[in-house]
């Protein structure tokens, strides 16, 4: 059989036929890596992007020469890890700033929860106290940190304050969210049965409140990390916030790079640990067992 023997139909639709096919082998093959990328962990793909990144820089930097008071090289910034840590420099500093993050947001953990208990609880709070707090919620905190030096000084008790007062928004916000999103017909048949007003917050309410605290406290914690160094950028003694300033002054752009990558490690560590809480205490929400489900 010739090539004019074969029917115009067949002829017009056999090159249709063999790019469809070569599409799908083309994708058969190509599936199955896509697949297996996109099933490795998470950290792993994460860390592998640093490192490329970091090379990158270190490349660029080496073949411009820019110098190292502009843009130092990684590998210095390591190099000024290492001096940091071996002199006791960092660790000490570190250790203030730590400090004052712990401090500044357990303070506002306890505060704003009970004042989340309380304007969800009572008509005559959230109608007096809600203006108050979104008027004090349009302020800039950063503003204030000047006031709080005034009137505490130098020392913790300022940064302490200011940390507070910026991670306390987060919680109070979300917990209150979260205490207003009980289901009122499940408080009614709780009254029904005889609870009272603290088995309900502690059986009903704040069970389902959990979820959004606990995205209300991740939230604040990584604030927390930001209230301490710019606290100590307005006035401080020690932290890692007069380190950079100390730095920037003797035009040591490495040890700065070397805080950021500090102040970087703290809030991932902070982030994580209270996701790891939050996935302990929450374990029966919807986000969490498809989490615990999933392939």
């Amino acid at each position: 059989m010739s090539v004019h023997d074969i029917p115009a139909t067949d002829q017009e639709s056999r090159p249709g036929e063999a790019v469809r096919r070569h599409t799908v082998r083309r994708e058969a093959a190509s599936g199955p890596a896509r697949r297996r990328l996109s099933d490795l962990p998470g950290w792993l793909l994460a860390g592998t992007a640093v490192l490329l990144l970091l090379a990158v820089w270190e490349a660029i930097v080496r073949a411009f020469s820019v110098s190292e008071f502009l843009f130092p090289a990684p590998t210095r910034v390591v190099q000024a890890l290492v001096e940091g840590f071996g002199n006791g420099t960092f660790g000490k500093h570190s250790l203030v700033t730590l400090q004052e993050i712990i401090y500044g947001f357990a303070i506002a953990v306890v505060v704003g929860l009970l004042v989340a208990v309380w304007v969800s609880s009572s008509r005559l709070a959230e109608k007096t106290l809600l203006p108050i707090i979104v008027v004090l919620q349009t302020v800039p905190k950063v503003a204030l940190a000047p006031l709080f030096l005034v009137w505490f000084g130098f020392g913790m008790e300022s940064k302490v304050l200011a940390t507070a007062l910026i991670a306390f928004f987060p919680v109070l916000v979300n917990a209150t969210l979260g205490f207003n999103s009980t289901s009122v017909e499940q408080i009614n048949m709780m009254k029904s049965f005889g609870a009272t007003r603290l088995q309900i917050l502690a059986r009903l309410r704040l069970p389902s409140a959990l979820p959004s605290i606990m995205a209300g406290l991740d939230m604040a914690v990584v604030l927390s990390v930001i209230g301490a160094v710019v606290a100590e950028f307005v006035g401080s003694q020690a932290g890692l916030g007069y380190l950079i300033l100390a730095s920037n002054t003797s035009l040591d752009v490495a040890t700065m790079f070397g805080v950021l990558v500090v102040l970087s490690v703290i809030g991932l560590i902070l982030h994580y640990i209270v996701v790891f809480l939050g996935r302990r205490l929450t374990f029966w929400s919807e986000e969490n067992r498809g989490r615990n489900v999933a392939p």
